[in-house]
């Protein structure tokens, strides 16, 4: 039986994994859940560009959430609205014309699941590497940029003082965000890549004495939410995005009744 299937999307989900841990924990500690469901509602749209336009529906939908996200930064430098009403129309208006947008694309057959959820599964050797080499740039990015954007969580009035190039720091960090919103629909879908990045990070946090340690906890555990949800797919026959999701709302869950780390 050939199961290089299985291979590769565990390569996959291990590639998202290793960020699930810095980036997941910029989200939890700044509450950008909300961020990260609109840039990932927007990714459907992406996807319908790529048809319309004949582009490459990666392509199409890694430019599509970057440049959602450039749009977001601008329009909370403008302060029209409230942070959370803004995301709360962009992320509806998004999702909505994505969806309308597929619907009047002549003959046109997608995989509504897939998108939805995810299609581990059938992911391929070229969107591994594209994955992987994704993961390797943005990781590079979150090392380069780790202590500015922890001094920027942590009290963004003093970072300023202290000479960190605020607004330059967090429109890097929007930036890597949609980027790994954008890989990582393939591995759990617009409605659960947020769960799979904010998940692990939160699990970790109970246990970790410092930054580093959430950090490097929360891709530890998002690795083994992809181990596990993987096999459960495997044994149980159920799809694999949401099994690995699942499976990191049980760690959570572990988490939760296991004894504060002091």
């Amino acid at each position: 039986m050939n199961i290089d299937f299985l291979y590769f999307a565990l390569a996959a989900g291990l590639g998202i994994a290793l960020l699930a841990g810095p980036l997941g924990s910029l989200m939890v500690w700044q509450r950008m859940a909300y961020f990260g469901d609109t840039l990932a509602h927007g990714a459907l749209l992406g996807v319908a560009i790529g048809l319309w336009l004949s582009l490459s529906n990666d392509l199409a939908v890694l430019l599509t959430c970057l440049g959602l996200a450039g749009l977001l930064i601008v329009l909370q430098e403008l302060h029209l609205l409230a942070t959370d009403t803004l995301l709360g129309i962009l992320s509806h208006t998004a999702l909505a014309l994505g969806l309308v947008a597929l619907a009047l694309i002549p003959g046109a057959r997608v995989n509504m699941e897939g998108l939805l959820f995810g299609d581990l599964l059938a992911i391929s050797k070229t969107e591994v590497f594209t994955i992987w080499v994704l993961a390797g740039l943005v990781l590079a990015g979150l090392g380069y940029w780790w202590r500015q954007l922890v001094a920027v969580t942590v009290h963004e009035d003093l970072a300023q003082v202290e000479g960190v190039p605020v607004r330059r720091v967090k429109t890097m960090q929007k930036l890597m965000l949609a980027t790994v919103v954008a890989v990582g629909m393939k591995v759990a879908g617009v409605l659960l890549i947020t769960a799979l990045l904010i998940i692990p990070a939160a699990s970790a946090r109970r246990f970790s004495h410092n930054p580093e340690q959430m950090a490097i906890l929360g891709s530890v555990i998002a690795a083994l939410a992809v181990l596990l949800g993987l096999t459960a797919s495997w044994f149980l026959d159920t799809p694999a995005g949401p099994s690995i999701v699942l499976a990191g709302g049980v760690l959570f869950g572990a988490a939760s009744l296991s004894p504060k780390a002091d």
